[in-house]
């Protein structure tokens, strides 16, 4: 049965490591780099990093690594994530949110403030689901040339950037309040829902930028479970913030585990590669996805990647295979606790 949340929170609590992940609520107004080094100062730790950036008007979902959950960043980072959101028709600005320059204000139709324009809106936003091809904003971090695009954007220039493919998991349209369209969303890493919004409005033939966002999930992260910074601080004074951390396999929930020998502990943390006769029993694997070690306790000691498709062994036995206990069916990939 797969382990729950609240039951591997639990487990870091009895058994705490020296790294992990907290799931923090930001505030408006706070760069992502303002919650880190908020955190670092609270932790007295300097491992600490951000996992999917949060414009500083936005809120909600900012997963934090800390200390060997760094290593594991890119498992959360590369993650679907869910927002609520609210766009405003009627209104382009240079940076595609509330925080920019109006650039453009265009007419709305009286046809699109009937009941039946509900239709009609539904229908363009609906036509986002899926695959579709996002040209980022002038006002992001992505490097053109070696240069940040937002740094270019405050010189006044606009250069021309690569559409990248990205996808609309869904969208739920909410409710309309005169130009205001709340709706949420839910997409894969790198969706720029500004972006979303100004293309909305553009198929909608009005313009339109985002006026408020909230990020409520971010893979295994979501919002109902999210501690704000000034309840994570009182934790801190009180010494128990690890009743609201998560373990380091938290963002590996679903990958399938592979449990090693006490002997093989040892070869593993030193980076040497082993077969399946360093296992007691493992999940059944496809080649090319991801795998956990852990040992005999449960502890997450590593990641690799399957090399062959495998069968699940679920006793304790003495593994036998037609391919040899030496072949190679997976590999290390990144080892992150000591014994």
């Amino acid at each position: 049965m797969k382990e729950s949340l609240l039951e591997a929170k639990e487990k870091q609590v009895q058994n705490p490591l020296d790294g992990g992940f907290l799931n923090i609520d930001k505030p408006a107004g706070w760069t992502s780099h303002d919650v880190v080094a908020k955190i670092r100062r609270l932790l007295q730790i300097k491992r600490v990093g951000h996992l999917g950036t949060l414009d500083p008007a936005a809120t909600g979902v900012l997963p934090i690594c800390f200390g060997k959950g760094t290593k594991l960043a890119s498992f959360v980072s590369d993650a679907d994530k869910s927002y609520d959101a609210v766009l405003r028709l009627g209104e382009e600005t240079d940076t595609q949110d509330a925080s920019g320059v109006v650039t453009q204000s265009l007419p709305i139709p009286e046809s699109l403030h009937s009941e039946e324009s509900l239709a009609s809106i539904k229908e363009v936003m609906a036509e986002f689901v899926g695959p579709y091809l996002q040209t980022p904003p002038m006002y992001s971090a992505i490097k053109i040339k070696g240069v940040r695009l937002y740094k270019t954007a405050r010189e006044g220039k606009v250069v021309e950037r690569p559409a990248r493919q990205v996808s609309i998991r869904s969208i739920v349209f909410q409710e309309k309040h005169g130009n205001d369209i709340a709706f949420q969303v839910s997409c894969s890493k790198g969706t720029y829902i500004r972006t979303l919004c100004a293309d909305i409005g553009a198929k909608l033939g009005v313009g339109a930028h985002l006026l408020s966002l909230r990020r409520t999930r971010t893979g295994n992260f979501d919002i109902e479970n999210a501690v704000d910074l000034e309840a994570f601080a009182e934790y801190c004074l009180n010494g128990d913030w690890q009743k609201v951390a998560y373990p380091l396999d938290t963002p590996l929930q679903g990958v399938p585990a592979l449990w090693l020998r006490e002997s093989a502990v040892p070869k593993l943390l030193n980076g040497v590669q082993i077969g399946v006769d360093g296992l007691s029993k493992w999940d059944a694997f496809k080649a090319g996805g991801d795998l956990r070690f852990l040992d005999y306790e449960g502890r997450l000691l590593g990641v690799g990647l399957a090399l062959k498709d495998f069968s699940a062994q679920k006793s304790s036995v003495a593994p036998t295979t037609r391919r040899g206990p030496t072949e190679a069916v997976f590999k290390i990939k990144t080892v992150l606790c000591a014994k």
